[in-house]
């Protein structure tokens, strides 16, 4: 094993990924929602989907008095290109965070390609947030088609350049950490060669997806070379985390002493059961009815698009229950709520459904103008030019949590509002 040396500093907004079992970064299933699920069942951190870097640069900021959310949001830029935006266009969410519920514990993990793009990108969301994640592991051609995820590591110049100029220009400015997710490459001595070249940017942390750029999920995870990449990044001070095949908390446990890494990320198990962050000691698995109750709870709380919850819904439930063919027939929250059996939760899906404009007997296209023609009366829209000033204003009005270099995050277990305090409130 190498020598440990003196550890990367972790800035006081920032936090130590050591001792931590997290959420994966997942498109669709790393929505808030499914964020706060994992949080409640005892996930240490959450990463956020990979949102590319254009999508986030130009949106305007704004508080849901509703949810008592932060949103990101845009117009449309079909409705743009065609000129055909209106005073009752409705601006699309990009991304939302829960500022009491996650922002301590949430890493934004950012699509690209460029380093002026990635800074301007990261400096929408950075006063929300603890950390930066560059994805340099995604393997699908959404993303690499546009040279970014894995298509960066055949580019590791320009990757240590994203990440040289995120720590300098935004990880200082909001004192946050910065991290990369990658993939193994063929032989051990040229991942060896790019995780050293990688923890020379100022990083506090790398997560390693142990398969190549040309492995699928169905394809096992190789961990022959996790060792080496651990004692890699110990030998430079940065935090190592594992991903790949992780299907619980205490497996996860193992594997960290086993292969001697400092963290380990949980995807596919958390997508199907969230509380496979919770371990065997503490009651493990929930029953997956209960789990869709609680989610379902969380999604209508936070306003979460029907689509995105209706597919978690489908993730969440085991093949073989019953109702899982009817599941298909779902028109909105009321519906499913009915189909699932949740008449408790019948009356709040009503009022959501009537905020979202999902009816159940709306033709799509009926749907679609309801929707534009409605408008948040209870958003507050901050102009993101304004952003910094307003920042540096609410950081002196109502406190951010500070950590300080040692800190470690915690298990959170049963998550309460008061354990995550806000550390940045609009």
């Amino acid at each position: 094993m190498a020598a440990a040396s003196s550890r990367v500093p972790i800035p006081k907004n920032g936090v130590d990924y050591r001792g931590c079992v997290v959420l994966a970064p997942m498109v669709r299933s790393g929505e808030l929602p499914s964020r706060l699920m994992a949080l409640r069942y005892g996930a240490d951190l959450v990463w956020g989907p990979e949102t590319v870097d254009r999508a986030m640069i130009g949106t305007n900021v704004r508080k849901n008095e509703r949810t008592s959310t932060i949103e990101f949001t845009r117009l449309p830029s079909n409705k743009v290109k065609d000129g055909a935006v209106g005073e009752d266009t409705k601006e699309s969410v990009i991304y939302r965070i829960h500022p009491s519920r996650e922002s301590s514990r949430l890493i934004y993990q950012i699509g690209t390609a460029s380093p002026d793009l990635a800074v301007k990108a990261a400096d929408v969301v950075g006063p929300y947030v603890s950390g930066i994640d560059v994805n340099a592991g995604c393997p699908k051609p959404f993303s690499t088609s546009g040279g970014m995820g894995a298509a960066l590591l055949s580019a590791p110049d320009l990757l240590c350049s994203i990440l040289s100029k995120l720590v300098k220009e935004i990880g200082e400015k909001y004192e946050i950490g910065v991290s990369v997710k990658i993939r193994i490459l063929k032989t051990e001595e040229e991942t060896k060669a790019l995780v050293e070249q990688l923890c020379k940017t100022g990083i506090t942390g790398l997560t390693v997806h142990c398969r190549t750029r040309n492995m699928r999920k169905h394809e096992r995870a190789v961990r022959h070379q996790l060792r080496m990449i651990a004692d890699t990044c110990r030998a430079a001070g940065v935090a190592c985390l594992m991903n790949g095949d992780v299907q619980n908390r205490d497996e996860a446990e193992k594997l960290i002493v086993d292969y001697g890494a400092d963290g380990a990320m949980m995807a596919e198990a958390a997508e199907k059961n969230p509380s496979v962050f919770r371990a065997a000691s503490e009651s493990g698995v929930a029953p997956w009815r209960t789990v869709v109750r609680e989610y379902l709870g969380d999604a209508m709380g936070v306003e979460n698009k029907w689509g995105n919850t209706k597919f978690l819904v489908d993730q969440l439930m085991p093949g073989k229950e019953q109702g899982k063919r009817n599941l298909s027939q779902a028109k909105n929250y009321e519906h499913l709520c009915e189909i699932l059996d949740f008449p408790e939760l019948c009356e709040k899906a009503r009022a959501v459904d009537q905020i979202l404009g999902t009816s159940r007997n709306e033709t799509r296209s009926e749907q679609k103008a309801n929707n534009d023609s409605r408008k948040h009366q209870e958003t507050i829209a901050i102009p993101t030019k304004d952003l910094n000033k307003h920042v540096k204003r609410q950081r002196t009005e109502v406190g951010v949590p500070e950590h300080n270099g040692d800190h470690q995050a915690q298990p959170l277990g049963e998550l309460h509002n008061d354990t995550l305090a806000p550390r940045l409130q609009v």
